[in-house]
């Protein structure tokens, strides 16, 4: 199957971008380097292309009902202009994905601007619109259909995700970037709170979220427009390769790495994503959890310091300072914050206390690390 491409393509290969594929895109992964691109974003600004997220939205009178039964969070919370982070789980509790949630506004706002039209048996509901990960989102849609239809709801589920780019302006500036590019407030929306505003000309679904931990927004974009609004924004262009060296600061997941329903299948408990779980709601996987987290898990998700030389890898073993293995690495790399090597993984949960002593083993070689509270940088 031929890779996807970004709207902008053509535009990051003039820029000299490196590129790799990423869930079956051809994403730039580095404009100028790692480093360059990971202290722009940690000391001023940066804007990332990161039009291989997926965009689906659903609409009709069941959409509440579709959407809640099918992740953790309790999406009946959310107002129009909400989101929330949550997952997407199976039978036994294991994350197929994870995504973020949005409500649009009751009337559909400027969905027309965007192409979609809502009948008004559509407008009878809310409408969401929520992101799956690279790749996942012909099967976030087969899924949303397919229990629509086994348990007879009424929704019009769409996969977007030719028709939007998404781009996100992380960093310190972020805001003043925003505030300059946009002919409407943006400024004072509050962490996971969006709204329609017009970028460069355009109208964009605009969020205050990220994946980098540092403050910034990310915006959902016509995908005939994204020329318009990427160049509205002076900034150091990012890449993916400074987007994962960001998040592994932050300690965030990245679903198909730190969690695979078929190579690594985690729970949220296990992945330490469980406030994103409302037991109080009927979902797939609600009952698995539930006695999950009676039981409690048997392995946690942590991030942990290499305190000698070496950079941990996905798929580095981790073990015990006496050698037994006791755990596997899915994320790692030198930081380049705080220069020093930094990782993620699951360890068995009597080990995931702050200072605990552990080993990596990195290139056969047994090295010395200690497990560490995440963020990496605060």
């Amino acid at each position: 199957m031929p890779r996807r491409r970004p709207p902008l393509y053509a535009v990051h290969d003039e820029r000299g971008a490196s590129f790799t594929d990423f869930g079956g895109w051809e994403m730039p992964v580095e404009f100028d380097s790692i480093r360059t691109e990971h202290e722009a974003v940690r000391e001023a600004s940066g804007v990332f292309d990161v039009s291989h997220m997926g965009e689906v939205t659903v609409s009709g009178p069941d959409a509440t009902e579709l959407t809640q039964r099918l992740v953790t969070n309790d999406v009946s919370a959310l107002g129009p202009g909400d989101s929330q982070y949550a997952a997407i789980t199976d039978e036994d509790g294991a994350m197929l994905d994870d995504t973020v949630v949005y409500r649009l506004p009751d009337d559909g706002g400027r969905l027309a601007a965007l192409g979609d039209d809502p009948t008004p048996d559509d407008a009878a509901g809310p409408t969401y619109l929520f992101v799956p990960n690279a790749g996942h989102d012909g099967e976030a849609y087969d899924r949303w259909t397919s229990h629509r239809d086994e348990w007879d709801l009424d929704a019009t589920v769409t996969n977007r995700t030719d028709e939007f780019a998404m781009f996100a302006v992380q960093g310190p500036d972020a805001a003043d970037l925003l505030a300059d590019a946009s002919a409407d407030p943006v400024t004072d929306l509050s962490r996971f709170e969006a709204r329609w505003a017009t970028v460069a000309g355009v109208d964009c679904w605009v969020a205050r979220t990220g994946y980098t931990g540092e403050d910034g927004f990310e915006l959902i974009v016509p995908w005939d427009d994204a020329e318009t609004v990427w160049a509205a924004f002076d900034c150091q262009p990012c890449g993916l390769g400074a987007r994962d060296t960001l998040r592994i600061e932050a300690g965030f997941l990245l679903s198909g790495q730190d969690f695979d329903p078929e190579s690594n299948p985690r729970t949220p408990y296990e992945a330490g994503i469980g406030f994103t779980v409302k037991l109080d709601t009927e979902f797939v996987g609600r009952d698995a959890l539930a006695a999950q987290q009676e039981a409690g898990v048997d392995d946690r998700f942590v991030g942990f310091k290499l305190t000698e030389r070496g950079v941990p890898r996905h798929g580095y073993a981790i073990t015990t300072p006496d050698g037994e293995e006791v755990g596997t690495v899915t994320s790692g790399t030198m930081s380049p914050t705080l220069d020093e090597p930094i990782g993620l993984g699951y360890v068995p949960a009597e080990y995931d206390e702050a200072g605990t002593e552990i080993r990596v083993v990195v290139r056969d070689r047994p090295k010395d690390a200690r497990i560490t509270d995440t963020p990496f940088v605060q």
